[in-house]
């Protein structure tokens, strides 16, 4: 007989494995179970600072009368390629690169096409971003081998139960190299210091079987050819981006895993089939840091434990029927510049493994539906042919006003207080976006139904974290890239983009998931309809 059981104890007890096992054994006398011959494997832990009172609650998977299978903690079995058949995966950020092992599953060949650089070259042009306000359009902190997660903390964290088995992607991590920690904390992250070396270690497994990794490889244009009057991939035109070479790379599929901000794709799709293009909700605001300490003090109630960690925090509300909510929350961490061009300020945050800055920060935005973008944007995408992009011309006009406001990549900022009262901050609080910073009244350039509806939800925000609004707490702008303003539709069954057979869009890019995890289950659900479609 198998049981999940969750106790609460006292942080200092986090360890006492015998009191864990009396408390188990309490909860199944309770439940008229059996309470001998008992195997314990601890599955989850998390931190309750509710009412005043620190507690953990630990859950444990109880074996009674049992052990536990030999399979329940079994990786997949990759198998070398033969090379006859084979996929092109444009991206390898985790919808590619779970989506090429997914194929080494049945041996199919994954040939991943990344247009930014591999990890050691892609952290020289991210420092050139701070430090020489250069922004290579193609290596970046959104663009590069193992997307736009790899330097922006690598939280695992997911609702996206039914998108796949959670457990079997965070044990993959594992094998690669990540912490333990993952398979058991509430919400695990790897760390950007860590989630390199990680991606690192995929790549070399997916060549070691015989797949192909190319950096520095931007598609450009899709092959067609004509199939029972429905157009059918049959490989990608591509760009070297440091020689400028052409060439074309033929394959029997093609997994598109380009992430949120690969703008260039939905251009290419309007263009071949615009029907297949959707505009959807996304969601736009702020980079809010604050003091660790402070954070810590109000979540923990001023018990400050340093067992405990950074401490986190989820915000959300509704202000005249939009959410407004808090997005990829780092304690301990940084605000780090994230543009994909020169001509744009966007703004991001991480954390180290450790997660032990001096500042927490996240991100604070409001949804934006499709009948909020402003109306000029709306006539400017039908012009262009294609209504379903008026988000992305929207969104980048964001984006470009925080470049005019700001200077070179140092991004506009505002004291959270100076903000709610209308006015320019006469100074900033230190701040660890090495960027820099430029005092700007946001009420002044921010769209006014962002402004209107921050301003309401930080009155919120405070009301449930007293002190959050303070003036220590640092509003940067913009942040944008939570999600894409665009879906690419695809078939509920085949999982084919709609209009072009053997093209499989996945991910955050064509607005399938939202995060590490549930973009690696969405890779892998694509790549298992694509090993059917081959057999």
């Amino acid at each position: 007989m198998i049981k999940e059981i969750s106790i609460t104890v006292q942080p200092q007890d986090e360890k006492n494995q015998g009191l864990h096992k009396s408390l188990i054994i309490k909860e199944l006398k309770k439940n008229k179970l059996p309470s001998n011959d008992l195997t314990l494997v601890f599955i989850k832990k998390s931190i309750d600072a509710r009412h005043g009172q620190l507690k953990l609650h630990m859950r444990y998977k109880v074996y009674i009368g049992e052990k536990p299978g030999q399979n329940e903690n079994k990786l997949p079995e990759w198998k070398k390629t033969d090379k006859r058949r084979s996929v092109i995966i444009v991206g390898s950020g985790p919808a590619g690169l779970f989506g090429a092992l997914k194929l080494l599953e049945d041996g199919v060949q994954p040939i991943i096409l990344e247009r930014g650089a591999e990890t050691s070259q892609r952290k020289i042009d991210i420092a050139k971003i701070s430090t020489k306000d250069d922004v290579n359009e193609d290596s970046n902190y959104c663009f590069g081998e193992g997307g736009a997660g790899t330097f922006s903390d690598g939280k695992l964290y997911t609702r996206s139960n039914k998108r796949g088995d959670i457990s079997k992607i965070l044990k993959i991590f594992n094998y690669f190299g990540a912490s333990e920690k993952i398979l058991t904390d509430a919400h695990p992250h790897i760390g950007t210091d860590c989630l390199p070396g990680v991606v690192n270690a995929m790549r070399a497994k997916i060549i070691e079987l015989g797949g192909q990794v190319i950096f520095n490889c931007k598609v450009t244009d899709l092959l067609l050819e004509d199939d029972e009057k429905a157009k059918k991939v049959i490989g990608v035109k591509t760009l070297d981006t440091l020689t400028g070479q052409e060439k074309e790379i033929k394959a029997q599929a093609v997994l598109l895993a380009t992430g949120h901000s690969a703008t260039d794709i939905y251009k290419m799709i309007a263009k071949l089939a615009p029907e297949a293009l959707e505009a959807k909700t996304f969601a736009a605001g702020v980079r809010v840091e604050h003091p660790r300490s402070l954070i810590d003090a109000i979540q923990y109630h001023g018990k400050l434990d340093n067992q405990l960690g950074a401490a986190e925090y989820r915000l959300t509300t509704q202000v005249e029927g939009r959410g407004v909510y808090s997005f990829c929350m780092c304690p301990g961490g940084f605000v780090v510049p994230s543009s994909t061009g020169p001509n744009e300020i966007v703004v991001n945050g991480m954390s180290a493994s450790g997660r032990n800055s001096k500042w927490s920060n996240a991100a604070i935005v409001v949804e934006i539906r499709p009948e909020d973008i402003p109306e000029k944007y709306q006539k400017k995408a039908k012009e262009l042919g294609c209504p379903q992009i008026a988000g992305i011309l929207f969104r980048s006009d964001l984006e470009k006003s925080a470049k005019d406001n700001g200077k070179g990549q140092a991004a506009p900022a505002q004291r959270l207080k100076d903000f709610l009262d209308n006015k320019k901050s006469n100074n900033l609080p230190a701040s660890s976006y090495t960027a820099g910073l430029v005092s700007s009244n946001l009420n002044e350039w921010l769209p006014e139904h962002i402004c209107s509806r921050l301003h309401q939800a930080f009155k919120d925000f405070n009301k449930n974290m007293k002190g959050y609004v303070c003036n220590d707490a640092l509003m940067i702008a913009i942040e944008t890239r939570t999600s894409t303003p665009v879906r690419i539709s695809r078939d509920k069954e085949s999982l084919e983009c709609i209009g072009i057979k053997g093209l499989y869009p996945a991910g955050e890019g064509s607005g399938y998931s939202g995060g590490i995890v549930s973009s690696a289950m969405d890779g892998e659900n694509s790549c298992a309809k694509i090993i059917e479609s081959l057999k």
